[in-house]
């Protein structure tokens, strides 16, 4: 009985530094209005070329796979909503490099579990700043083209995986930020490039052969294409039977990639430290 107490006490500490974090994070952010408001209006800008460019499409070619007239806001929907949680890649970075130029990033990480606190503070403030452009957006395209609760679930349940994966990808940019940053910038442009080939804003039927084959080979385009069958075919059963590949490498994904960005970001820091102080 007595350890149980200590057991939920010693939880209790833990979420309520985490939440202290949360705390701080998002108050940071609200605090330049602007820059907050240029990142929500930024993904808007993004979708808004297809949308023009497949709308002129629409009246010679009424389909291009899955997606017509009908449904191809729902595509753009979510590409909206999934380069607001792309965001958190960048996020991870940007508060690492601000706590070391502070000089509070080595208060921070010399504890075995306070790196886990800041690590935990990054993503949950990030998903609590980005949900109200996120929910209005999933709100205008339930609208839209209405979805049973059990799809919605299903769809938000995979945003969540996704995050994830993107928190783990954030750790990896975070520590070589902070600890070899001509490699970070390298890698930068490695994952742009990873996105660019995912399919996020142009569908999968847009491309020529050559670039579909690359995009093959990219397991990012995936895990977007499954959350957005899951949406018009509104029924995550028949979805996951048959796109069972899609529901895979999403699983696998979610837990490898935050697995391994734990992994790098301990071996990295511990290799190198904190450099350019």
């Amino acid at each position: 009985m007595f350890k149980r107490m200590i057991n939920r006490q010693v939880i209790k500490n833990r979420l309520s530094k985490i939440l202290a974090l949360v705390e701080k994070n998002v108050k940071l952010k609200l605090r330049f209005k602007f820059a907050l408001f240029i990142s929500f209006i930024t993904p808007i800008i993004s979708i808004l070329m297809p949308v023009i460019i497949f709308g002129q499409f629409f009246e010679f070619n009424p389909q291009f796979g899955p997606w017509n007239r009908n449904n191809f806001l729902i595509f753009t929907f979510i590409a909206y909503n999934i380069n607001l949680l792309k965001g958190i890649i960048a996020e991870f970075p940007t508060q690492l490099r601000m706590e070391k130029f502070w000089k509070t990033l080595p208060a921070l990480l010399i504890g075995p579990f306070n790196r886990y606190y800041l690590l935990f503070g990054i993503f949950f403030s990030h998903l609590v700043v980005i949900s109200v452009p996120f929910i209005f957006f999933f709100v205008i395209g339930f609208i839209y083209y209405p979805i049973s609760f059990f799809t919605v679930i299903a769809i938000l349940g995979t945003f969540f995986l996704i995050a994830l994966i993107f928190s783990g990808l954030g750790l990896i940019m975070g520590v070589f930020a902070i600890s070899k940053e001509n490699f970070w910038k390298f890698l930068s442009f490695i994952l742009n490039l990873i996105f660019w080939a995912s399919c996020i804003t142009y569908p999968f039927e847009f491309f020529p052969g050559l670039i579909q084959d690359i995009i093959n080979l990219n397991p990012l385009y995936y895990i977007f294409d499954f959350i957005r069958l899951i949406w018009i075919e509104n029924n995550f059963i028949v979805t996951l039977t048959t796109h069972s590949l899609h529901f895979y490498i999403l699983i696998l994904l979610a837990i490898v990639i935050p697995l391994i960005g734990v992994y790098i970001f301990n071996k990295i820091y511990k290799k190198y430290g904190i450099v350019g102080y």
